[in-house]
């Protein structure tokens, strides 16, 4: 069977067509909508399997980091794939891993942060004043979201403390990059990610992105026993490194929101 995802530069608009296509080709997959960006944008979210372990995968939650949807949405091809054809992914047999496991995977939290990355002026729409203020139009660091928000900044773990830092490094209004936004969960994206997380009992949850070949994996007093066992079995098959907070990568982000919040990893 003809694969989907290319390996090319993905915008909103290429994300949503290979979303399309891999619906038509395979019924067992499934699509909702978290909600929506600050320009409106669908936050989709895809469903495989029916198990009891809860699983989310979350991509591109700053505009610069479009590959780590490539890699999500790949993963969800080969596992469909496998899944039809009753083969093993990884060693595993897919339909038996879906009979135990569901996964939903947000590929592309930050679509509107993805497209003023890649498009620059013609992704800005009607905040072309307020973007060009931020990045004084300069594209090439966009991280945030529309409203200039680092949204790995935005989640509420220790995010006052976040705050301050940033304010001791001049980062106190919306910038490009790691500015934490007004309060916790201040953005669109951000609610409607946390949001869904309360609301449905996840087991794991991993948000993936593409600088630097390291593995952030604990929070404080927090951090699960099984987090570094996990971290450690990931580097095993990734060659990455595993790291500890520090810094702007203290606090606020999406993974210390989840162990803070579930005491999961």
């Amino acid at each position: 069977m003809e694969r989907i995802v290319k390996r090319e530069a993905v915008t909103y608009d290429l994300m949503k067509k290979y979303i399309e296509k891999l619906c038509a080709q395979h019924s067992s997959l499934r699509l909702v909508s978290l909600g929506k960006s600050v320009m409106g944008k669908e936050l989709f979210c895809l469903r495989i399997g029916n198990g009891k372990r809860r699983v989310m995968y979350v991509g591109a939650t700053h505009g610069l980091e479009w590959l780590t949807t490539l890699v999500v949405l790949k993963f969800c091809e080969e596992l469909l794939l496998a899944e039809k054809e009753n083969t093993c992914i990884q060693g595993y047999s897919a339909r038996d891993l879906l009979k135990n496991v569901s996964l939903a995977v947000v590929p592309m939290l930050n679509p509107d942060g993805v497209d003023i990355a890649q498009k620059g002026v013609s992704a800005c729409e009607n905040l072309k004043e307020q973007i060009y203020d931020i990045c004084k139009f300069d594209f090439s660091c966009w991280s945030a979201n529309a409203n200039g928000v680092d949204l790995n900044h935005n989640f509420n773990a220790d995010w006052y403390a976040l705050r301050d830092f940033e304010q001791l490094n001049g980062i106190t209004k919306p910038s490009s990059r790691r500015f934490g936004g007004a309060y916790p969960e201040s953005e669109p994206e951000v609610k409607a990610l946390t949001s869904i997380l309360r609301k449905v009992h996840f087991h794991r949850l991993y948000s993936f992105h593409s600088q630097g070949e390291e593995i952030f994996f604990e929070y404080g007093k927090n951090t699960p026993p099984n987090s570094l066992l996990i971290a450690k079995a990931l580097a095993g098959v990734t060659d990455y490194t595993l790291v500890s907070n520090a810094g702007h990568c203290s606090s606020g982000g999406l993974k210390d929101w989840f162990i803070e919040e579930f005491k999961k990893r």
